[in-house]
């Protein structure tokens, strides 16, 4: 009598806790939706349906010595083992696989200082379709290679955004092609975020997740489906001082361009799209930002710990759960199972010599 009565108690407590647990995804969800971003749970599961044949599904690595320098468990999603060496081939993948037939017919234009443009181009080569690619002249030697590797065909302008996008629109002149964006796009977006769906599958624990930020495109897919999925996780971005225009965005509540950047971190020197901006306004719980010196430190323990080749940009993940801003700050001291993008593995072999000397 008193056991059963006992289990019935017990299932009588649960039962409610789960249904809570439901209800409060359920609302997340339909918030989200209802604020009609660029991307939603539903475009990013869709995305995994239409790009999952052609990614690779990136691997988690953890380190006991790593975890005990942060002083909480760190889980590495390698989008450094990506095709084409980043996380940039999901988005482009998706976009390039979302046109109909008559759209690709013409082609893709993209301008882009690396990542981006390797993407696209692989994912054009698999589509069958031409790639216009815009790479600005200052563009790492070994980014503008792979857009050649993969097919796609180099356009130069002068680094300043202003050329950059006038040059995409004599291009999308004379061709007729369509323009997909390196980051201001709902369907990039939705395939950035594949990686939390692969990334909470493969590491439930997960409590934060620290994304690199510079247009958004990858934050934004990130932020969208991890608050979907469980809106208590925290999601936050890692920024260079040296361009900090998403830092002071969010403190201004307004998109802040800066003239210039100074950062050794070339991919994330772009500023946020409007329709990125919404999904950091909104659901990026905070920016941590952190200086060059961190970024080359965190540089070399990927390398000699992880045995993982990682670009400036893709290191700054953990360069901000090292840093003191994150450390040392009591609002993320209950951060005990965290998340790191690795977002690309693209690294001229002279820069990360020169920095594993500094």
């Amino acid at each position: 009598m008193n056991s059963r009565l006992g289990s019935y108690v017990i299932f009588d407590k649960v039962k409610p806790i789960r249904w809570l647990a439901s209800r409060v995804k359920m609302e997340a969800e339909n918030e989200i939706r209802d604020k009609r971003y660029a991307a939603d749970i539903s475009s990013i599961r869709e995305a995994q349906l239409r790009i999952n044949s052609f990614i690779h599904k990136t691997p988690v690595l953890t380190s006991e010595t790593l975890n005990s320098l942060a002083g909480r468990g760190l889980y590495f999603k390698c989008e450094c083992f990506q095709k084409g060496g980043a996380f940039k081939f999901r988005g482009a993948c998706n976009a390039v696989f979302s046109l109909d037939d008559e759209q690709a017919a013409k082609g893709v234009v993209t301008h882009s200082s690396g990542n981006h443009a390797a993407a696209l181009s692989l994912a054009a080569k698999l589509r069958g379709i031409p790639a216009y690619i815009v790479i600005p002249k200052n563009a790492p030697k070994c980014k503008v290679e792979n857009v050649i590797r993969y097919g796609g065909q180099v356009v130069w302008s002068e680094a300043t955004m202003q050329s950059r996008e006038d040059t995409a629109t004599t291009l999308l002149q004379e061709t007729g092609a369509v323009l997909l964006h390196p980051y201001n796009d709902g369907r990039i977006i939705s395939g950035q975020g594949t990686i939390s769906l692969e990334l909470l599958e493969q590491a439930p624990q997960i409590d934060t997740i620290i994304v690199p930020i510079s247009g958004g495109g990858l934050i934004s897919g990130v932020a969208l489906a991890t608050k979907s999925i469980n809106p208590a996780i925290r999601v936050l971005a890692a920024e260079p001082r040296g361009a900090n225009d998403a830092a002071q965005s969010k403190n201004a509540g307004r998109i802040i361009t800066l003239p210039e950047t100074n950062t050794i971190a070339d991919g994330l020197r772009a500023s946020l799209g409007d329709l990125t901006w919404a999904v950091v306004r909104d659901l990026v719980d905070d920016i941590i930002v952190v200086e060059d010196k961190e970024i080359i430190k965190a540089m070399k323990l990927c390398y000699e710990i992880l045995k993982v080749a990682v670009e400036p940009s893709g290191a700054i993940g953990l360069a901000a759960v090292l840093s003191d801003n994150f450390k040392k700050n009591p609002a993320w001291e209950n951060c005990k199972n965290v998340g790191i993008v690795l977002s690309g593995g693209n690294v001229d072999l002279g820069v990360l010599w020169d920095s594993l000397g500094k």
